[in-house]
């Protein structure tokens, strides 16, 4: 069986985990007083960087579940995301109205994506 590499390992939670080719990966803002915007580009931005830390790549995404607070905010996240998958290799993806761990949240996104 593969081993499975866990980075940034806590009691409750990893970073990211690799398991046969395979990344799974789920970020929060930053920032939990920042508006919708704000919040999706530091997600976003911190999303590739542990993407490509660990061989992968955002052309590499194969699903992505995002939850947003208020399911409104989906045209303003939307703007976003669309300009940062690159063409032609958009994943499978579900959006959610969702009640998140931290109050300020207004997105959390997970990723799984091939290495």
């Amino acid at each position: 069986m593969p081993a499975i590499t866990r980075i940034g390992t806590t009691q409750r939670w990893s970073d990211v985990v690799i398991h046969n080719g395979t990344l799974y990966v789920v970020e929060v803002p930053a920032t939990d007083t920042a508006d919708i915007h704000q919040q999706t580009r530091e997600v976003l931005t911190s999303l590739q960087r542990l993407l490509e830390a660990n061989g992968s790549g955002v052309d590499k995404i194969l699903m992505a579940n995002i939850y947003l607070k208020d399911i409104a905010d989906i045209a303003a996240f939307n703007e976003q995301w669309d300009a940062w998958i690159p063409a032609g290799t958009a994943p499978v993806r579900a959006c959610v109205q969702a009640r998140l761990a931290h109050e300020g949240y207004k997105v959390e996104v997970q990723l799984t994506a091939a290495v």
